[in-house]
């Protein structure tokens, strides 16, 4: 019972920065693994928590002006698509050989939303082809299913880039393509018998809680609070990736 309350804090929390700005991961996956859970059990069942934080927060999202509807259509499929192959690369390949690489991103994410200042008055999204679109959700659903640190925070980042999404609105439109890919990944899983659904259960309804304050919080606050909370995630993750790999 005592397992079961922590799990619900930790989903909560996680909801709440996974609907701001992405890496909620930072929190989710070291508490699974605390538990005991060999890593592919951890990965899968961090998928099935994950998956009701983005669908609260997406249904919150989808009630306001913020989702590009047009956009999320082109976007989810490709990400399912995306998603799953990654799953089924990991269970192959050790993904760690990526931790350099995705660091150096992350430190690219942070500067960018430092120097980055969105026009006075916000101006109409971009119009980006059909596949532009979906060659952003595939990648990053694919990087999402095989590795996962940052992607909500690479999705907002290139939103705001490519079609010059204000970061509010980037932030909602990251939801799409994680929802698609935490879904996909976690019907990956599970028919791979790798989903521990007695932890991820306490965690999901945390993620619930936590997934509908911070995408209201994010409707409420806007693009300052995206912006503060990115750059303070993507630290974070490379504070974290940088430790995985001087300990490895």
């Amino acid at each position: 019972m005592l397992i079961a309350a922590a799990l619900f804090l930790v989903g909560m929390v996680a909801g709440f920065v996974d609907a701001i700005a992405g890496g909620g991961g930072l929190l989710t996956v070291p508490a699974l693994f605390l538990t005991g859970i060999d890593p592919h059990l951890a990965m899968g069942t961090n998928k099935a928590q994950g998956v009701f934080g983005t669908a609260t927060s997406l249904q919150r999202f989808s009630g306001s002006s913020l989702l590009d509807r047009k956009r999320a259509k082109r976007s989810f499929v490709p990400a399912l698509v995306g998603a799953a192959a990654g799953v089924f690369l990991l269970m192959h390949v050790k993904p760690q050989v990526l931790r350099p690489l995705v660091m150096a991103m992350l430190a690219g994410v942070a500067i960018f939303m430092i120097v980055h200042r969105a026009p006075a008055v916000p101006r109409p999204p971009r119009h980006r082809g059909f596949i532009l679109t979906g060659a952003v959700a595939f990648i990053l659903a694919f990087y999402d299913g095989f590795f996962g640190p940052g992607t909500g925070t690479f999705l907002i980042v290139a939103y705001a880039y490519f079609w010059g999404d204000s970061l509010d609105s980037a932030s909602a439109n990251a939801k799409v393509v994680n929802f698609g890919s935490n879904f996909a990944s976690m019907v990956t899983f599970a028919a791979l018998g790798q989903i521990r659904w007695k932890l991820a259960l306490p965690m999901a309804a945390g993620q619930v809680v936590g997934g509908y304050l911070g995408a209201h919080a994010t409707i409420r606050a806007g693009r300052k609070l995206v912006r503060l909370a990115v750059v303070m995630v993507s630290i974070a993750l490379i504070a974290r990736l940088l430790w995985d790999l001087v300990r490895s």
